[in-house]
C-alpha cells in the first residue's frame, strides 16, 4: 500500500499517547500510596488511553506490514474497547468528583471504595463488549454496503457508539453544572465565614468554573466532531473526512494525562523525585480530594 500521511500522523499521535499514559500507569501502579479511589479512576483512564495509543500504532503496523482481515478486526476491536473505556473513565471521574462534593462527609468510607470498583467493572465490562462485537461477526467484511466511515465497523455499530457517547456527554454536562453550583455555594459560605471580600469570592468562583469549563470544553471539542460525523457520514464519503474528525478525538487521550494526572500534586511529587532524584522541601504537598478543581 502507498503510505498515507494521515496514517503516519495517527501513528505518531499513538506513540505520544502511549508514552504519556505509560508514565501515569507506572507511577500509580508502583506507588503504594496511590490506592485511593481517585487514583484508581485516574489509573483506569490512563490504562484506556495507553491501550488506545498502542492500538493506533498496531493498526498502522498491521495495515502496512501484515495486512490481514483477522488482524484488522483485532486492532479495530482494541481501538473500540480502549476509546470506549477512555470516555467511560472520564464519566466515572466526573461522578466521583460530584459525589465527593455532594457527600463530602461520607466520601472517605468503605462504600466509596466498593462503588469505585463497581464503576470500574461496569466501565471495562461494557467497553470490552463493544470491542468484541466486530470480532464476533458484527462487521462489514462480507457486505461492504453496510460499512460505516470506519471499516470494518458496520453503520449500526457506529451509531450505537455515537449515541452512547452523546448520552455520556449529556450526563457529564449535567454533573459539571451541579458541581459548579456546589463550588459557587461553598465559595460563598467560606467567604461569609472568613469575612472575605466579595472580590475574593468572585475570583475563587471564577477560577473553579473556568477549570471545569476547560475540562468539559476540551472533551467536547475533541470528540463531538467525530461523533457527529459518525451519525451523518457514509462509507462512500471520502476517507479524508474520517481522518480530519478522528485525529482530534485521539488528541483527547493525549490531553487527559495533563488534565487529570500531571496537575495532581502527589503525582508531581513522585515524578519530581524519580526524574531529579531529589525532593524540594518547599514544594507544597497535601492530600487532595477529587473535588479540587
Amino acid at each position: 500500500l502507498a503510505l498515507n500521511p494521515w496514517d503516519v500522523i495517527l501513528c505518531i499521535s499513538g506513540t505520544i499517547i502511549s508514552c504519556e499514559n505509560a508514565i501515569v500507569v507506572v507511577v500509580i501502579f508502583y506507588t503504594p500510596a496511590f490506592r485511593a479511589p481517585m487514583f484508581l479512576l485516574i489509573g483506569s483512564l490512563a490504562t484506556a488511553d495507553l491501550l488506545a495509543g498502542l492500538g493506533l500504532i498496531l493498526h498502522f503496523a498491521f495495515v502496512y506490514f501484515v495486512p490481514s482481515e483477522a488482524v484488522s478486526l483485532l486492532t479495530v476491536g482494541l481501538l473500540v474497547t480502549s476509546f470506549t473505556a477512555s470516555v467511560s473513565s472520564l464519566l466515572t471521574i466526573t461522578i466521583d468528583r460530584y459525589l465527593s462534593l455532594y457527600n463530602a462527609l461520607t466520601y472517605y468510607s468503605e462504600r466509596t471504595v466498593t462503588r469505585t470498583y463497581i464503576m470500574l467493572i461496569l466501565t471495562w465490562g461494557a467497553s470490552i463488549c463493544y470491542g468484541l462485537l466486530p470480532i464476533m461477526g458484527w462487521n462489514c467484511l462480507k457486505d461492504p454496503s453496510a460499512c460505516s466511515i470506519v471499516k470494518p465497523l458496520t453503520k449500526n455499530h457506529l451509531i450505537i457508539l455515537s449515541v452512547s457517547f452523546f448520552m455520556v456527554f449529556a450526563v457529564m454536562l449535567q454533573l459539571y453544572v451541579q458541581i459548579c453550583k456546589i463550588v459557587c455555594r461553598h465559595a460563598h459560605q467560606i467567604a461569609v465565614q472568613r469575612h472575605f471580600l466579595a472580590s475574593s469570592h468572585y475570583v475563587t468562583t471564577r477560577k473553579g468554573i473556568a477549570t471545569l469549563a476547560v475540562i468539559l470544553g476540551t472533551f467536547a471539542s475533541c470528540w463531538l466532531p467525530f461523533a457527529i460525523y459518525c451519525l451523518l457520514g457514509d462509507y462512500s464519503y471520502p476517507a479524508l473526512y474520517t481522518y480530519v474528525t478522528l485525529l482530534p478525538a485521539t488528541y483527547n487521550s493525549m490531553i487527559n494525562p495533563v488534565i487529570y494526572a500531571f496537575r495532581n500534586q502527589e503525582i508531581q511529587k513522585v515524578l519530581w523525585t524519580v526524574c531529579c532524584g531529589c525532593f524540594s522541601s518547599t514544594m507544597p504537598f497535601r492530600s487532595r480530594s477529587p473535588s479540587d478543581v
